[in-house]
């Protein structure tokens, strides 16, 4: 599998990754990849020449904290699709990038990363890229660099979302401002505020406006890119798995006849948490949110209402359009 890319040597760094040991993974990071260790290094040209270009490739697009997780491993199976789980190889192109890396080269990269990671594992298997939400800006780029590709749009409604941030305590409110200083970084943070703004936002606002941010891309994604993207809010997925997984099956073209979607929606990952792999019921998920509600009750309303008035002066829909049911 392609893991890593490095921009001073132009080389891609090879790891093994077989079906079990991805699945293992919560995502494919060197945390989770004992392997990453000891990684084959070659040229960017020499691993691409070995690789015929394989498309389409599909994504799982996400706001984060939205079951994505779940729904790459309920999607991973056998005759079905094999999903990539946040391969950290787009991550350093987004940071490489970041960087000041030349947007051509970037580009250029990007697409041999692609067409390594769509490199199917077996064959009639389709490939299913879940990238991390910190690479959303490279969508629009992803869907064009592959005419074919199909995507899902996953979030999170807003409340439920910052309720989950909330939860977290502080390492899920420093994740929020790194994710927003990434969007900064990224261009696509265009809500009205003046950079000084973000500075006086507490932890849930800032929260909030990179909600809003990737709301505003999913959107602008779906009217770009229409019949090929389809939006999909956590709380359906989770109300509906099977019309759910029948809707992306066939939105992908993947070969899944009804048993075969039966089998999807009855996957162990509905049962567990997806990071840990605990047992992890839908009375479980209820409870965890409403304890978190009740906690942080003044904060999340407050917070909500300041939302709703900044998306609605910058144009922002709470919901992207294109959506996959109903």
């Amino acid at each position: 599998m392609a893991h890593r890319y490095d921009p001073d040597h132009d080389a891609v760094h090879l790891i093994d990754a077989d079906r079990a040991a991805r699945a293992a993974a919560t995502f494919l990071t060197d945390e989770h990849l004992p392997s990453a260790a000891q990684p084959v290094i070659v040229s960017r040209k020499l691993a691409c020449d070995a690789v015929q270009r394989r498309d389409p490739v599909h994504f799982v697009f996400h706001s984060a904290y939205c079951c994505s997780t779940l729904l790459a491993q309920a999607l991973d199976h056998v005759g079905v699709a094999s999903t990539l789980k946040e391969p950290v190889i787009l991550n350093d192109l987004v940071g490489w990038r970041h960087r000041g890396g030349d947007p051509a080269r970037v580009g250029d990269v990007l697409d041999s990363a692609l067409t390594l990671l769509a490199r199917p594992y077996v064959p009639g298997e389709a490939v299913v890229i879940k990238p991390s939400n910190v690479v959303n800006a490279l969508a629009p780029a992803m869907l064009s660099m592959r005419p074919n590709a199909r995507a899902i749009l996953l979030y999170a409604p807003l409340p439920v979302y910052l309720t989950s941030i909330a939860r977290k305590g502080m390492w899920g409110r420093l994740w929020v401002r790194e994710l927003l200083a990434k969007q900064l970084a990224d261009g696509i943070v265009d809500l009205g505020f003046a950079p000084d703004d973000y500075f006086r936002l507490t932890d849930l606002q800032v929260a909030a406006v990179g909600w809003i941010v990737q709301a505003d891309l999913f959107a602008g994604l779906a009217t770009r890119f229409p019949g090929r993207v389809r939006s999909l809010q956590s709380e359906t997925l989770l109300a509906a798995p099977r019309q759910a997984l029948a809707a992306i099956c066939a939105l992908f073209g993947l070969s899944a006849d009804a048993a075969t979607i039966d089998a999807l929606a009855q996957s162990k990952a509905f049962g567990r948490n997806a990071k840990d792999g605990t047992a992890y019921q839908a009375a479980d998920r209820d409870r965890d949110r409403s304890d978190g509600a009740v906690l942080h009750a003044e904060e999340l309303d407050k917070v909500l209402a300041w939302a709703h008035a900044v998306a609605r002066n910058a144009g922002v829909a709470m919901d992207p359009p294109a959506p996959l049911l109903g």
